[in-house]
């Protein structure tokens, strides 16, 4: 039954992660012809911004070791498939390929930069200025990840004003968009209003801010509400709840792309993808990876759970 609610975005874009930030996670290498098969059914499903791979050395992410194999195999889809590029390096893979939307990876605190760059804050800051300057030169969308914005397992909560100096950087650098990341799952929804506050004091707009909560304690729909009533309209989720983050052990699955979905549609809010065939992807995805979706509303719709009339 859909009941909008006031002052909500009448659309969201769904950013999905499942097939980068996902499957890096886990612990068994997914063939590449499986990968792209994710992909396809993603895009089928109505989703028009699937994250497809990262070109990280293997050695960090060996999930992803084949992004030079895997991005022609669905490079032809009608859809944005922006890629991770840690450095210059993977910019030039990516580049060779074709990509259209890199991606790069910052961090708020000094502790997870150390622990994912092997760098400062500030040092990393200053090897994405290049990355960025490049994709730009080449008409390239660039999207400002920005890790551990309201907690870290290692220092504890984040300061807000140490979060928006960061934003704030990566926007200054040329970034097109910002993606808060709730790394660790510990946001909650007066911290979220707070953090999105606070960046538009300091000249951040909120159409260049897209959200990236993880569920760990249960918060990632609080938190994406807060963010909508806000004005945000960009929310990363990911098929499946599929994922986490290999540098910080606490960080348990992303949103589920079908909760977020199955919430947005209830609330009248346009998204464009049709929940029945994202569900079966994320039943076929688990299924091969030999266990159930952690997904809620793949339990519910799912058709290898109990039967369950769509409402």
């Amino acid at each position: 039954m859909t009941v909008p609610a006031a002052g909500l975005p009448a659309r969201v874009r769904i950013h999905e992660v499942g097939a980068r930030d996902g499957l890096q996670n886990e612990k068994t290498t997914v063939p590449t012809d499986v990968k792209a098969e994710f992909v396809r059914r993603l895009a089928d499903a109505g989703l028009t911004t699937i994250e497809a791979t990262s070109f990280v050395h293997p050695k960090w992410v060996p999930q992803l070791a084949d992004a030079e194999q895997l991005f022609p195999l669905v490079s032809d889809l009608d859809v944005a498939l922006p890629v991770l590029v840690p450095n210059e390096r993977g910019l030039d893979r990516a580049l060779a390929l074709g990509a259209r939307g890199v991606a790069v990876f910052a961090s708020a605190t000094e502790s997870f930069a150390k622990a994912n760059l092997n760098r400062t804050v500030d040092e990393a800051l200053a090897m994405f200025e290049p990355v960025v300057a490049r994709a730009r030169a080449q008409d390239v969308r660039v999207r400002g990840y920005l890790s551990m914005c309201f907690g870290d397992p290692w220092e504890g909560a984040v300061p807000v004003e140490q979060v928006v100096r960061v934003c704030r950087a990566l926007l200054d650098m040329g970034c097109h968009e910002l993606s808060l990341g709730d790394t660790i799952g510990v946001a909650t929804p007066g911290h979220v209003r707070a953090l999105l506050t606070a960046l538009n004091g300091q000249g951040v707009p909120t159409d260049a801010l897209g959200v990236h909560f993880h569920d760990t304690y249960g918060q990632a729909l609080a938190n994406t509400f807060a963010a909508l009533q806000h004005g945000v309209t960009t929310v990363d989720a990911s098929a499946g709840g599929l994922g986490g983050c290999p540098y910080a052990k606490s960080a348990t699955g992303n949103l589920a792309t079908e909760d977020l979905v199955w919430m947005l549609r209830g609330l009248g809010i346009d998204t464009g993808v049709d929940l029945g065939r994202l569900v079966a992807t994320s039943e076929w995805m688990a299924a091969l990876l030999g266990r159930p979706s952690p997904s809620r509303t793949v339990r519910a719709l799912g058709t290898t759970t109990q039967p369950h009339k769509e409402q």
